[in-house]
């Protein structure tokens, strides 16, 4: 165990295959898109647009040009890391101890990735600061999905028509629906004649579908500076995140490594860290709209 535990080592592939499986059952991104693997040096997706439809040809006919223009989207993972010290008794822990307190540290770094994911791809913001990170850039939902719907708090199943609508009109496709807890709780207190319109989402369940559209509720939709309630569109086909397999993990014995000042021999600490490759792409900001409150 001593080995594994040593400087510069990776979380074993039983570990990081639990650890991701938090992060799709926590992110909303990651519960309606599709993951891919993502190598450290990025990758890029195509996406064809196809400027006519298919052409009938009779026998001996002539074919016409129909027309293709491709856009790449490059996805490049981003490096997301989480520390924390604990006692040196870590390292003088038996065997059992020690599997004990990785698997407990990588269940609180799964939450913190999960909801970190969100925040960059949705917001471009870092998560840690809740400022707008210029290793993000642009590539978020913030800023490429431009199409939004104004959030009426008395009438959010409107919002949802109005958005399924201008998706549409842009020939679009929609299959999921990321909201807040506010838009969750305004659709829930809906009623007609004194019955609820969307029983399913009383109390504050999250059923994981909408009226048979797939839905997640998580407080990560919204911003504090963009007050997004709902982000809807083809989730499916037109945004891809995914990770870098090798998740290192550490036990540092030494020095300052957080900058607190504290020096961990002096301390009798140990330093905790592991980090994540995070990459995700947005094919196309016309197949979402945002519903944003003014």
């Amino acid at each position: 165990m001593a080995d594994v535990l040593s400087r510069g080592t990776l979380f074993d592939q039983e570990l990081v295959t639990d650890l991701i499986n938090k992060v799709k059952g926590k992110s909303s991104l990651s519960v309606l898109s599709s993951q891919t693997p993502i190598p450290f040096n990025g990758q890029k997706e195509f996406i064809f647009t196809m400027d006519n439809e298919v052409d009938v040809v009779a026998e001996n006919g002539k074919k016409s040009h129909g027309g293709i223009s491709v856009e790449p989207v490059k996805i490049v993972p981003i490096k997301v890391e989480y520390g924390a010290r604990v006692s040196d008794e870590f390292i003088y822990s038996s065997e059992e101890d020690k599997i004990n307190i990785l698997k407990a540290f990588n269940d609180g770094f799964a939450k913190k990735v999960a909801k970190g994911l969100d925040l960059m791809a949705f917001h471009g913001i870092n998560p840690r600061t809740n400022t707008a990170s210029s290793v993000i850039g642009t590539n978020h939902f913030d800023n490429i999905v431009t199409q939004t719907v104004s959030f009426t708090a008395n009438d959010p199943d409107a919002n949802i028509e109005a958005a399924i609508a201008m998706i549409h009109g842009s020939e679009g496709d929609v299959n999921g629906l990321a909201i807040s807890p506010i838009f969750s709780s305004a659709l829930a207190k809906m009623k007609v004649n004194g019955v609820r319109l969307f029983p399913e989402l009383a109390w504050g369940a999250n059923p994981g579908s909408i009226n048979g559209l797939k839905a997640d509720i998580n407080r990560t939709v919204e911003n504090a500076t963009v007050k997004d309630r709902a982000i809807i569109g083809d989730f499916a086909n037109m945004v891809k995140w995914g990770y870098a397999k090798e998740i290192p993990f550490e036990v540092i014995k030494y020095g300052d490594p957080d900058n607190s000042g504290k020096d961990l021999k002096g301390y009798n600490q140990v330093y905790l860290r592991a980090e994540v490759y995070l990459g995700w792409g947005i094919m196309d900001g016309a197949s979402f709209v945002r519903i944003v409150e003014a």
